[in-house]
């Protein structure tokens, strides 16, 4: 999940309606499962021997869904990422059940309690996955790193690959990892700061008991290893991107900068927070020095998150960049194939114009149709991570019915004032006539109801 985790399962009976509210699958339907259980006997034809390289995962501990696995090694004052990504495409054939049941799914849904998986888990959690248990068919990007964190697909290849560890991102040391890694990520994470790119990744909220017996909404701050670990797919989906673009082909993840209005309600949420903005910093900078360790500070990168415009996908267009704004680059998804549909399509492309093959007709066509596809399932699990955040919210406030609390609109319209609370990290909307950004208001809590997600304030007297 992106955005809460529940240990205690203190949302269990909310999530049920959620479930329920946006019918969240339960499982596979058997022609479905009987594809996957023949799919994970298929045994590798057309992959070449790599079991000889050093290859370690890095995810979350509970993770078994592993796309990723990675060996670095140098080349003069480059250093080379292996990135081997799990070959879903081997296992699947178009127009089979598993293709036509992921194509209706779109991704992986993430709720706290449990998942709704885009594959079975015969696959995306045993014979795809590369986890530690022998050898695995798994697709093998080469992106060169250069000392100025400058990448380039040096090549891509089918091969057999052995995990030699499956690292966890709480417990993992540096001598866990393969030399050269700290190196590599600090490469890549100075190109970034140097695009002026404006990554947002708030920590994970977490709902953690109080003593009086009620909930609190907490942050969990990412972790050293997380960022490093993201800085791979990046590199790797960059890379991709900009070899699939010279050859006038893909499907790349495009999102535009936040619009003024959004800038302008971020700069009232900052205020709400007692956050210091200068005025001429744009947000791309105020970002790059927030510190999620920070409570006021995680909140606001969270408000950041939900301000932007959201991204989408773009297949290839003669004369049109793709331009992924808070990247600051041209961008592909291509890393993450168990849980998402359009890498798999991304990942095809790639091999075949990486070895001076046509892209395959079914691929070209795919990449017209995904945008829609993954719009309705980006928008399904936006919708459900809302509601995830709904329903803490009311956790975190039941029993407090009654009291007032300190906010600030951050704009108004038609629908009424959106409000800031100044110390939790809520945000709400109520009925207020005249109400202007910027104003600092008192609002009492009215109504707490978890199962319906929802809470209503209103002006204190």
């Amino acid at each position: 999940m992106k955005t809460i985790a529940d240990p205690a399962n203190s949302l269990s009976r909310g999530l049920a309606a959620i479930r329920t509210r946006f019918q969240v699958p339960e499982g596979f339907p058997s022609a479905v499962l009987a594809a996957a259980e023949a799919a994970a006997r298929r045994a590798p034809t057309e992959h070449v021997d790599r079991t000889d390289r050093h290859f370690v995962t890095l995810d979350p501990a509970s993770a078994t869904d592993l796309d990723q696995a990675f060996a670095i090694e140098p080349s003069g004052t480059d250093l080379l990422l292996h990135y081997a990504i799990a070959d879903v495409a081997w296992f699947i054939a178009d127009g089979d059940p598993l293709d036509i049941e992921a194509w209706r799914r779109g991704t992986t849904l993430y709720l706290p309690d449990g998942k709704a998986g885009l594959y079975p888990s015969i696959l995306s959690e045993g014979a795809a996955s590369l986890l530690p248990e022998g050898p695995r068919p798994a697709v093998i990007f080469t992106v060169r790193v250069a000392p100025d964190g400058m990448v380039r697909l040096d090549g891509a290849e089918r091969a057999i690959i052995r995990s030699n560890a499956k690292l966890a991102y709480d417990s993992v040391r540096d001598a866990d990892l393969p030399p050269g890694f700290a190196e590599l990520t600090s490469r890549l994470q100075h190109a970034e700061a140097r695009r002026g790119a404006a990554r947002v990744d708030p920590p994970e909220q977490e709902v953690a008991a109080r003593e009086d017996g009620g909930f609190e909404l907490v942050f969990r701050p990412r972790l050293v290893s997380e960022e490093r670990n993201a800085a791979l797919s990046l590199a790797a989906n960059m890379a991709i991107a900009d070899l699939l673009s010279a050859h006038k082909t893909g499907l790349f993840r495009v999102m535009a900068e936040p619009d003024d209005a959004a800038v302008a309600r971020l700069r009232q949420t900052a205020i709400a927070f007692e956050l210091n903005w200068p005025p001429m910093a744009p947000l791309a900078q105020f970002e790059a020095t927030l510190d999620g360790a920070d409570p006021k500070q995680a909140a606001f990168m969270l408000a950041v998150r939900r301000a932007g415009q959201g991204a989408s996908y773009q297949p290839f267009q003669p004369d049109v960049v793709p331009w992924h704004a808070a990247v600051a680059a041209t961008y592909a998804h291509a890393t993450a194939p168990l849980r998402r549909l359009a890498d798999r399509y991304v990942i095809r492309a790639t091999l075949a114009v990486a070895n001076g093959q046509p892209v395959p007709a079914a691929v070209t066509e795919a990449f017209g149709k995904l945008p829609a596809v993954m719009a309705r399932a980006d928008a399904i699990g936006g919708q459900i991570d809302r509601a995830v955040i709904d329903l803490a919210e009311a956790v975190m406030l039941q029993g407090k019915e009654g009291q007032a609390f300190a906010a600030l609109v951050t704009d108004a319209d038609d629908r009424g004032a959106r409000i800031q609370l100044r110390d939790l990290p809520v945000v709400a909307r109520l009925a207020m006539p005249g109400a202007a950004p910027g104003d600092a208001i008192t609002v009492k809590l009215t109504e707490v109801d978890p199962e319906r997600q929802r809470i209503t304030f209103e002006p204190a007297a």
